[in-house]
């Protein structure tokens, strides 16, 4: 099912297409590139590439964008390749998306095991989402199943898996930042450390069903290896701060 082709451009990375059918696209975006450009700024972005992959053959054709990853997060994304598509995932989209999985490096040691982040964000007027008391007017809830899948004893980063029950905006790292531990590298939520030179945040999986064919659809992408190799060498430093 997993019919990989690369397109390479002048992003860091590389865009991998991971699926393609008459309806939909799934592709395995790198760090460091947005999903839709800014507004004034040449760079192509991943909605580009997908739409020239699009044209290839079909010259009219366009992707269209049903749910989003941030620049700076990597990891499995779905297109809509028509309107029709599109529609039908977001007029169905918790109906018909059963799981988002992400991978993160953070700052410290999670309280326990594993636990659910459940807590009320608010975006404010520079784009920052932060927790606010529930049932605020404008705050959505937000909820967050997480398991510690690696957490060395005396290491300054644990490795999380975490699970969507909603989507909501920022919504791993602003809950994670609230906790006190922010994903490493996310200075704009308060991060202290930047280990890998990038957010340290991977959406390893999707698994949804087709809208129209209602096959079972199950696409992941590989953690990236940095986030081991931040560990490892956190293990391998010597105490007593040398």
């Amino acid at each position: 099912m997993h019919d990989r082709k690369e397109w390479r451009g002048l992003h860091t990375g590389r865009v991998q297409f991971l699926y393609e059918d008459s309806d939909l696209i799934v592709v395995d975006k790198p760090a460091g590139l947005a999903v839709i450009a800014p507004e004034g700024s040449r760079t192509k972005a991943l909605y580009d590439i997908v739409t020239l992959h699009i044209q290839k053959t079909n010259p009219h054709g366009r992707a269209a964008v049903v749910h989003r990853l941030d620049r700076d997060t990597s990891g499995v994304m779905l297109f809509a390749k028509h309107a029709r598509a599109k529609k039908a995932l977001m007029d169905n989209w918790n109906k018909l998306v059963r799981r988002r999985c992400y991978t993160a490096l953070v700052e410290g040691s999670m309280p326990s095991e594993a636990g659910t982040l459940d807590s009320w964000l608010m975006e404010n007027r520079a784009g920052h989402v932060y927790e606010a008391k529930p049932g605020t007017r404008g705050a959505l809830r937000a909820v967050t199943h997480w398991k510690t899948l690696a957490a060395p004893e005396g290491l300054s980063y644990s490795l999380l898996e975490l699970e969507l029950e909603t989507g909501r905006k920022h919504q791993i790292r602003a809950q994670l930042a609230a906790v006190g531990h922010p994903v490493a590298g996310d200075v704009r939520y308060g991060a202290r450390t930047d280990p890998a030179g990038r957010l340290c945040l991977h959406a390893h999986l999707i698994e949804f069903e087709h809208p129209f064919t209602h096959r079972v659809l199950v696409f992941e992408s590989p953690v990236p290896k940095v986030f081991q190799q931040v560990l490892d060498l956190q293990g391998r430093k010597p105490r007593g701060g040398q």
